[in-house]
């Protein structure tokens, strides 16, 4: 799998704040908190980076995705009662005009962490459910 242990890094630093924070906070909160737990594992993030989107020579608006992991994996934390096709949509979209191939969805809400693995490739994009 492509980026599977950067992936599993992120994921184990999910499952850490989940713990901890427990479900029931805004998602504002767990974004925070990953971003210390990703620091502290000596990972390089970005956070709220906006990427212009253009058509035809004219500027559209900024993309902002929640965070990016050493340039390869985007990370975004969602309090939701279940992942939908939106959802998915919304990573594609980010992998798109990033030029990134994975995407992390990572939700907070229920008692255990529930996580979707979004790839895009070579070929048609796809998406893996790898939750717990």
């Amino acid at each position: 799998m492509k980026h599977e242990n950067l992936t599993h890094s992120i994921i184990g630093a999910a499952m850490k704040v989940h713990s901890k924070l427990k479900p029931g906070l805004d998602e504002s909160f767990y974004e925070k908190a990953l971003v210390i737990e990703l620091a502290r594992m000596g990972l390089k993030i970005e956070n709220q980076r906006e990427f212009p989107i253009f058509y035809e020579g004219h500027f559209l608006g900024n993309l902002i995705p929640d965070l990016i992991v050493e340039n390869a994996v985007i990370a975004d934390p969602k309090v939701t009662t279940a992942f939908n096709e939106a959802h998915v949509a919304q990573m594609l979209g980010y992998l798109n005009a990033t030029g990134l191939e994975v995407a992390l969805l990572l939700n907070f809400k229920h008692a255990s962490l529930e996580w979707k693995r979004v790839v895009v490739g070579n070929g048609p994009a796809h998406q893996a459910d790898l939750s717990a």
